[in-house]
């Protein structure tokens, strides 16, 4: 069967359809929707040089690949490629004609050194080993079950502290721009990233698909905004947590717990019947965080690194 990579149509429906199936599929602890992907692409930042690819089969899509420069990096040269294949069409070579697609064009735009995201399963390691690649840090995605977790009581509010939700900043949320920008610059990964672009954040953050206002917790101290857990839903019942994290002012507080443990109840309350997260393996801090609230290890993702030239 002849597979032909090519690049997305960012305005036809069907295109981000079957961008999100697949990804569903690959990846079934990450939402993935059609109206998301498509935001994505129309709102992609034009120094990412971001292309994202598909492969079909018969007028099918059976692969994906996420290429773009780390544009947030202080440190130029980074390129990120993720490729996605489904389970039911692997091994007919998509996921290597995705990969070497991705990998002309992150060269060309001036990447030097590539960052890969693979499942920790043989398969796609040899994969990843084969075409060069090294493994280094490594990642969780994990699972609560809405309908039967026995979620920890809300707590009472430290002295000073209130919960607010990122509605109540709709008509501001600088804020928690800024909130999520120191938050960010420690988080723990290969490339680091500076969030200095409000008016990207506000297309490709705030106004995301999404992105769960409502569901989103926020403390508020000193009459600032200092911990949040951001939520996000894809109205099919499936919750996941965008990122939590506090200013480092107000870090060994217990406000992590706080905020999270309100935003879960928030969406059991509005329906939600399935909570996804993601979770650093090596942030011990909030990887017990989410194993006191239930949260199980489904699988885990290697980062895997390549130099070019």
């Amino acid at each position: 069967m002849t597979v032909i990579v090519r690049d997305v149509r960012p305005d036809d429906l069907r295109d981000a359809e079957g961008y999100a199936r697949v990804r569903r599929a690959a990846l079934p602890w990450m939402l993935a929707t059609a109206r998301q992907v498509a935001h994505d692409w129309a709102h992609a930042h034009p120094d990412a040089r971001d292309r994202p690819l598909v492969a079909e089969v018969g007028g099918e899509i059976v692969g994906t690949a996420e290429v773009s420069l780390a544009h947030e990096s202080p440190e130029p040269g980074s390129g990120l490629v993720n490729v996605f294949v489904h389970p039911d069409h692997t091994r007919l070579g998509a996921g290597a004609l995705l990969l070497r697609a991705a990998e002309e064009h992150l060269a060309r735009a001036g990447a030097t050194t590539l960052y890969s995201w693979v499942l920790d399963e043989p398969g796609c390691r040899a994969f990843a080993e084969r075409h060069g690649y090294r493994g280094s840090r490594s990642a969780h995605f994990l699972r609560l079950d809405l309908t039967t977790a026995e979620l920890p009581p809300l707590q009472e509010l430290p002295a000073g502290v209130e919960l607010r939700t990122a509605a109540d900043f709709a008509a501001d949320p600088r804020p928690l721009f800024e909130l999520d920008a120191v938050t960010t610059a420690d988080e723990p990964g290969d490339v680091d990233a500076v969030l200095d672009d409000y008016a990207h954040w506000l297309a490709t953050t705030w106004n995301h698909p999404l992105n769960d206002h409502a569901l989103t917790t926020v403390a508020v101290a000193d009459g600032r905004p200092v911990a949040f857990s951001a939520a996000r839903t894809d109205g099919l019942g499936r919750y996941g947590s965008g990122m939590t994290g506090t200013h480092p002012a107000y870090r060994g507080r217990g406000l992590a717990k706080l905020v999270k443990n309100d935003s879960l109840h928030r969406a059991r309350a509005a329906g939600c019947t399935e909570a996804l997260t993601g979770n650093d393996a090596g942030n011990g801090p909030m990887l017990a965080v989410n194993r006191w609230f239930g949260y199980e290890i489904r699988a885990t993702e290697v980062r895997h690194v390549r130099a070019l030239g």
